[in-house]
C-alpha cells in the first residue's frame, strides 16, 4: 500500500543490421538515431492492488489497474494477478485499444522467475476496411530473469499471437543490474512497443533489431 515505481523505456529507432559496420560505428551502434521513449508511474493504492500510467513520445497513453488474485507460497505454486489497461493515441484522445489479462508468475527462489501474461487486446488494426477485418489479438507473452551474478540478470521475453498479427511477434532480451532500488536494463528487440496494445502490433521485423533500455525505481 502506497509503494510506487517509476520507470523509463528507451528504443533507439535505427536498426542495428542497416548498413555496413563502419555506417553503425559512426552512429555509435544506434545511439545517435532517434528514439521511442515511455515514461511510466505505477501507485499502490491497497496491498496487493496497483493503478499505473504510461506515455510513449508517439504520443499514446496507457492507463493500467493490476490486482494481485495468489500470491505464491509453500501451498501455492504460482503467483496470480488480473491485469487491465487501455491504449490512447494522440494523448488519449483518438483511436483507443482496451486490453484484460493475466499475469502469471513463478520464483525459483533466488534465482530467477517465470512469466506468463494470457491477454486480451482490442482495436489492435488501426484501419479496418470492413467488419471482416481481424480487430482483435489474443497474446501469450512469455518472458524470465535469470540471476548471474548476486545484482545481474540475463531477461528475455517473446508475445506470440493470435487474431490481427501484424508484423512479427514482438522478441526482446538483455542484461539487468540492480541496485537496491534502482535498475538498469540494456536490452535488444525487434520492435519499439511498451505498451499492451503496442505490442499487440507486433515488431518491425525478424531481420531489424534495435537496441535499448530501460531504468526503473521503487519507492517502497
Amino acid at each position: 500500500r502506497f509503494g510506487s515505481s517509476f520507470r523509463v523505456t528507451h528504443r533507439f529507432t535505427r536498426p542495428l543490421g542497416a548498413g555496413t559496420f563502419s555506417n553503425l560505428a559512426s552512429d555509435l551502434f544506434g545511439l545517435d538515431s532517434g528514439a521511442q521513449v515511455g515514461l511510466e508511474y505505477r501507485f499502490g493504492i491497497v496491498a496487493g492492488t496497483q493503478i499505473g500510467i504510461h506515455r510513449t513520445s508517439d504520443r499514446t497513453i496507457q492507463l493500467l489497474a493490476q490486482h494481485q488474485l495468489m500470491r505464491q507460497n509453500d501451498q501455492r505454486p504460482l503467483g496470480i494477478d488480473v491485469i487491465a489497461s487501455i491504449d490512447g493515441t494522440n494523448n488519449f484522445r483518438d483511436s483507443y485499444s482496451p486490453a484484460v489479462g493475466a499475469v502469471i508468475s513463478r520464483t525459483l527462489g533466488r534465482s530467477g522467475a517465470l512469466y506468463a501474461h494470457p491477454i486480451w487486446i482490442n482495436n489492435t488494426n488501426p484501419l479496418p476496411s470492413d467488419r471482416t477485418d481481424e480487430n482483435d489479438t489474443f497474446l501469450i507473452g512469455v518472458g524470465g530473469r535469470f540471476r548471474v551474478r548476486p545484482s545481474v540478470y540475463l531477461v528475455g521475453e517473446a508475445a506470440p499471437r493470435v487474431g490481427h498479427t501484424p508484423g512479427v511477434s514482438y522478441v526482446s532480451f538483455g542484461v539487468e543490474r540492480r541496485a537496491g532500488g534502482h535498475s538498469f536494463q540494456l536490452n535488444f528487440s525487434n520492435g519499439f512497443g511498451t505498451t499492451l496494445g503496442q505490442i499487440a502490433q507486433g515488431g518491425i521485423s525478424d531481420e531489424n533489431w534495435y537496441i535499448g533500455f530501460n531504468i526503473s525505481r521503487k519507492f517502497f
